[in-house]
């Protein structure tokens, strides 16, 4: 039972690829959705047995490599971590398959998509279940192969080949620095199965590691690999990049990849190397720290995004800094949960934005749709509220349940940045209340196209042609509303309740992290603070007229505070003995105000030329190893002292020498090896002869140089 939830999709794709023409394109679409069916069913009993009745399972099928004493397994660990994310990846993934009838019902590749979607199942299945970090870097480049073919399943678009490579290219980046911790991790343990090295680790956090010149403890230099390995498959940033670009792929895509499964991977990383990481501090202080601003700084670009899916996919960035800010906090339990719930509530987001751009003839810009939908498309508005609230974290929705409570994590801890990541998860709540309601007030309710004249004016005045989901894309969206309703609080004591027995064989957190009943104790002012600033980004956006992120009117919108920047700094040149230098501090002023009013959103628009930064870097270092490795390595030493030194040598031989002569030479020096070669042979069958062995070397010098004459 345990083998064939992986079996089921790579039984799909196989199928689907080699026999996709006799079963067209309706037979392959069933097809794909019968197997992924079966495997979901499969995880719901996988759950029931691991989960509910605590019976983990490790299955060890044959050794791979074998080299002396060292051998690594091809073997599953069937735990609690692995069958929660079992659930959340064949459930998506399952209603992905069947939104993606709909959705791709017109595509003439839709075979071809079908078997990349089980391929990226079957990977991502196979990553949660291995019991060694080999096996689980096989899944992870697997998931980096299929997240590849996916992107770029439009292969005819130059943006879509361009998003697949880029994220193709800054994965590998990562990968490296993981591959680097798992040869760290061999060299040590000499073995890479999860479960021995749980058992070792204790005995060498005081061992010590020379690396760049410099000595290392070797549970810092392990723990920081894995988690460089971490934040470039979970897209924090640094390494952010590659996500809101990956958005040029098919919508289903980015609610499986992007959305639910593949980014998470990076954090089930680091919840399945708890018993690592809790020995390093300074890595767990390095989660937090950088989960905060991964948070704080994806919320703040999503604010001035008009993309509608490129809104969510920075909004994922900002929901995964919240599951390591977790992780920092060694409240693993809480990550994995909110991780949980944040699958479904994202997927039902950029499903309902992915029919919103389906009926908008693929327009994604949030600006020319003039707010029209919430007439035409009142199901799906339903859904966008659900998603958008429950981002949010608003009471009794799934979100509240998870998010809120990693929010209070900074309000009472013992760490010196606890405040500091409290600070930014709540301002980053603020952030993810503005830009959720953006995307409500801009498509359904806003009427004005600010800037921008409708296209699409004769279609909205007429309604003809527009209706609500199809019969497929409405049962996924609809399921995955009621889970983002519901499955909080029904799964809320099972993940994070005092007493949990759940998490006893899958996680570990160090006795002195120990501070599950934080959250429990605090005082209602500041569990409710999220739900203020949620309220108070409603009235920001109306108050504003739904506008004040608009970069073209940007200073427009605050006239008020321009003025009163401007008059607050002139009365404090005027009390100043600055007065000589007024025209300078004016200039200033003048600068500043544009600055301020304008380039600033022009900056954040662009999410603080990351691209940019990172293009000219690479460029940098493109050029450099082209010149040295090209141009002076390979096209200069070796093939000046390689085939053009031979081919220079054979032309002077040729230029100096006549053809007869070098013929003459070359016969004479292969007669004169034969020789050698039968006087060796006598050697060793001849009798040793007291006289013959005397005398043999002379004789062998003068046959040499005797045998053949040059007259």
């Amino acid at each position: 039972m345990y083998i064939l939830i992986l079996l089921f999709p790579l039984l799909n794709f196989f199928t689907i690829f080699l026999l996709g023409f006799y079963l067209g394109r309706l037979g392959c679409c069933y097809f794909s959705v019968i197997g992924i069916t079966l495997s979901f069913l499969t995880s719901i009993l996988i759950f029931f047995e691991v989960v509910i009745n605590q019976a983990p399972v490790t299955l060890k099928l044959y050794n791979w490599i074998c080299i002396d004493v060292y051998s690594i397994q091809i073997g599953f660990l069937f735990d609690s971590i692995c069958s929660i994310m079992f659930f959340i990846i064949t459930f998506i993934s399952l209603l992905v398959h069947i939104y993606s009838m709909d959705y791709l019902k017109d595509d003439p590749y839709i075979s071809r998509f079908f078997a990349y979607l089980s391929l990226f199942t079957f990977f991502m299945l196979f990553l949660v279940s291995s019991d060694n970090l080999v096996q689980l870097f096989m899944g992870w480049e697997g998931v980096g192969l299929s997240s590849y073919l996916l992107i770029n399943f439009w292969f005819t678009r130059i943006l879509a080949n361009k998003a697949a490579l880029k994220a193709m290219i800054i994965n590998r980046i990562a990968d490296v620095f993981l591959l680097i911790g798992i040869c760290i991790v061999f060299l040590k343990f000499k073995t890479t199965d999860f479960l021995v090295i749980s058992t070792l680790i204790p005995f060498i956090i005081v061992d010590q590691y020379f690396f760049i010149f410099k000595t290392f403890y070797i549970i810092d230099l392990i723990s920081f690999f894995i988690f460089i390995g971490a934040i470039g498959k979970s897209a924090q940033v640094f390494f952010h990049t590659w996500l809101p670009d990956a958005m040029e792929g098919p919508t289903p895509v980015s609610a499986l990849l992007h959305a639910a499964t593949m980014v998470t991977a990076g954090v089930f990383l680091i919840i399945r190397c708890s018993f690592i990481i809790e020995y390093s501090e300074n890595v767990l202080h390095l989660l937090t720290i950088i989960g905060s601003i991964s948070t704080f700084f994806a919320g703040l670009v999503a604010m001035y995004q008009y993309d509608i899916k490129r809104i969510i996919a920075y909004s994922t960035c900002s929901q995964l800094g919240y599951m390591f800010i977790s992780c920092g906090f060694s409240n693993y339990h809480l990550a994995i949960f909110h991780l949980f719930n944040h699958a479904f509530f994202k997927a039902l987001l950029f499903l309902s934005a992915g029919y919103i751009i389906h009926t908008f003839f693929d327009e994604q810009d949030m600006r020319k749709y003039g707010g029209k939908f919430l007439n035409i498309l009142p199901l799906t508005y339903i859904y966008f509220i659900i998603g958008s609230f429950a981002i949010m974290g608003f009471p009794f929705l799934t979100g509240f349940y998870s998010k809120e409570l990693i929010i209070f994590l900074g309000s009472k801890y013992y760490i010196i940045n606890s405040s500091f990541c409290f600070l930014i998860s709540v301002l980053s709540a603020l952030f993810t209340a503005i830009y959720s309601i953006k995307i409500i007030l801009y498509s359904f309710i806003s009427r004005k196209v600010l800037g921008y004249k409708s296209i699409y004016k004769v279609i909205f005045n007429n309604y003809s042609g527009i209706e609500d989901a199809e019969d497929w894309m409405m049962f996924s969206m609809s399921t995955l509303a009621i889970a983002s309703i519901i499955f909080g609080y029904l799964f809320n004591d099972i993940f994070i309740s005092v007493g949990s027995f759940v998490w006893n064989n899958s996680i570990y957190v160090d006795p002195s992290h120990f501070n599950y009943y934080i959250y429990y104790n605090l005082p209602y002012n500041i569990k409710d603070i999220p739900l203020y600033f949620s309220i108070i980004s409603l009235f920001i956006l109306i108050y504003n007229n739904y506008y004040i992120f608009y970069i073209a009117n940007f200073g427009a919108r605050l006239d008020f505070i321009r003025f009163w920047y401007s008059y607050l700094l002139g009365a404090l040149i005027n009390c100043t003995m600055l007065i000589k230098y007024f025209h300078i501090i004016l200039e200033f002023v003048d600068w500043s105000k544009s600055i301020v009013y304008h380039d600033i959103a022009y900056i954040i628009y662009n999410a603080f030329f990351f691209n940019d930064f990172y293009n000219n870097i690479f460029i940098l270092f493109y050029k450099f190893s082209y010149n040295l490795n090209v141009k002076f390595i390979d096209k200069g030493f070796f093939e000046y002292f390689g085939p053009f030194s031979f081919y220079n040598l054979k032309k002077y031989f040729i230029n100096n020498f006549n053809i007869y002569f070098f013929f003459k030479l070359s016969f004479s020096i292969f007669i004169k090896i034969l020789i050698l070669l039968l006087v060796l042979l006598f050697l060793d069958y001849c009798l040793l002869d007291p006289f013959l062995l005397n005398n043999l070397g002379l004789i062998a010098i003068f046959i040499f140089f005797n045998i053949y004459n040059k007259d």
